[in-house]
């Protein structure tokens, strides 16, 4: 098998992160990863934002879960978070953050960092407690955040359980 294959086959969600943080070249290595995602007539009008901050992290997830009134919410406790924006309903944005994201994941598992999406911005873009945020973190204000990536070493403790990956698959030849 392949690197990229294994990469893809073995990569897991990891959702219990230890406090060793990320060497910062890793960190542009995942962000480039997922400059280089496919994009929509290849405008590429997302912005990454990479917050390595434990109290910025820390801040939006406690406002996340006031938002959405999760009480302990706390994105995981990554080492870092990756910020994806594109403009708010524009015709591929999902689709090219969901790319850009997947690169990144795939990135950060060849480097032995583990990774899971966090998705639950997508529908808040717009209260102000987030957009208040967002601006301080220099994301444009025409731009939504559909999705980031938890990155951090994974918590040895924790056992990563294999998946049954399961799904219908039909080939017509």
């Amino acid at each position: 098998m392949n690197e990229v294959m294994s990469a893809i086959l073995s990569r897991r969600s990891t959702r219990k992160f230890t406090d060793q943080p990320i060497p910062e070249d890793i960190l542009n290595d995942i962000v480039k990863a997922a400059l280089h995602a496919p994009s929509g007539m290849g405008k590429q009008t997302w912005q990454f934002t990479m917050i390595t901050n434990k109290e910025v992290i820390s801040r939006l997830a406690d406002t996340i879960a006031k938002e959405l009134d999760r009480k302990g919410y706390d994105i995981y406790k990554p080492a870092a978070l990756l910020m994806v924006s594109n403009i708010t309903g524009g015709n591929w944005t999902k689709e090219d953050n969901a790319c850009a994201l997947e690169n990144a994941f795939l990135a950060a598992h060849s480097y032995g960092v583990g990774s899971v999406w966090i998705n639950q911005m997508q529908n808040i873009n717009d209260r102000p407690a987030i957009r208040a945020i967002l601006d301080e973190l220099g994301v444009p204000s025409d731009h939504s955040v559909t999705g980031m990536a938890a990155l951090g070493y994974a918590d040895p403790t924790t056992p990563i359980r294999p998946m049954e990956r399961i799904g219908k698959v039909v080939f017509v030849k």
